[in-house]
Parts: C-alpha cells; sequence; structure tokens
C-alpha cells in the first residue's frame, strides 16, 4: 500500500512529476518554492510544450503519474484549449504551457522571491529511481 507519507516533500514529488514531463519532451521545467513566500501551495512546477497537442500530451502523462502514486488531484484547468494547462495536486501545482503563454504571464516574474530549481532530465531521473510514489 502507498501511503501519504511516501514523499519526502513537496520538491521530491514535483522532480518525480517531472520526469513524466521529461519523458513527453517536455522543456525547460522549473521548481518555484513558493511556499516559502505564499502559504497557498509548497511548489509550481512549470513546463513548456511546443503545441497544444504537445501540451495535453504533457499534460496527459503528469496526470497519470499523479494517479498511479495515488495523489490528490484537486483540479484541471485549460486542457480543452491547451496553451496553458493547470494540474492541481495540492502541495505541487503544475503549469504546462505554450512558450508564448508562458512568456506572457511570465509566473517565474511573478514570483521572482521564490526559491528557483532549474530541472534537468538527470536530476529527475535519480529521483524516479528511488521509486518514489505516493502521497
Amino acid at each position: 500500500m502507498i501511503s501519504e507519507k511516501s514523499f519526502e516533500d513537496a520538491k521530491q514529488k514535483a522532480l518525480y512529476l517531472a520526469k513524466a514531463a521529461i519523458s513527453k519532451k517536455g522543456f525547460n521545467l522549473i521548481i518555484l518554492e513558493i511556499g516559502k513566500v505564499n502559504p497557498f501551495t509548497d511548489c509550481f512546477l512549470l513546463i513548456s510544450g511546443r503545441s497544444d497537442r504537445h501540451v495535453q500530451a504533457i499534460a496527459d502523462a503528469v496526470y497519470e503519474t499523479l494517479k498511479k502514486a495515488r495523489c490528490s488531484i484537486l483540479g484541471v484547468e485549460g486542457y480543452e484549449e491547451g496553451k496553458w494547462v493547470l494540474i492541481d495536486g495540492g502541495d505541487v501545482v503544475i503549469h504546462i504551457f505554450q512558450e508564448t503563454t508562458r512568456s506572457y504571464y511570465d509566473l517565474e516574474g511573478l514570483w521572482i522571491d521564490a526559491p528557483k530549481v532549474q530541472v534537468k532530465g538527470e536530476e529527475a531521473e535519480r529521483t524516479g529511481e528511488k521509486e518514489v510514489a505516493g502521497c
């Protein structure tokens, strides 16, 4: 049985979800640790995709990874349009954008005071190797 405490913290969960995004060729992945500046969630995981279908494919992979790990999914917004998909995973909120939409809304600039972690494929792979699952 997967327990709710399987992830050490939201950052580890975000790295685990990044692996799913990378598997679908998501790029420019960044984790913003916004819990240090605002209490409504711990982390944002920002991901870029190249087209509507690419954004939707990344969203599908992240969503399925959350379900498989038995994590709460509080909501999904923007999937039909595929410009900006938001998946609310509670302590991690995932934003999957097309690049033009991402630069227009500039969440990195809006949350400039939040510590930022650039995610590389190797870091997400190391997290995935631990077989981390569960929320």
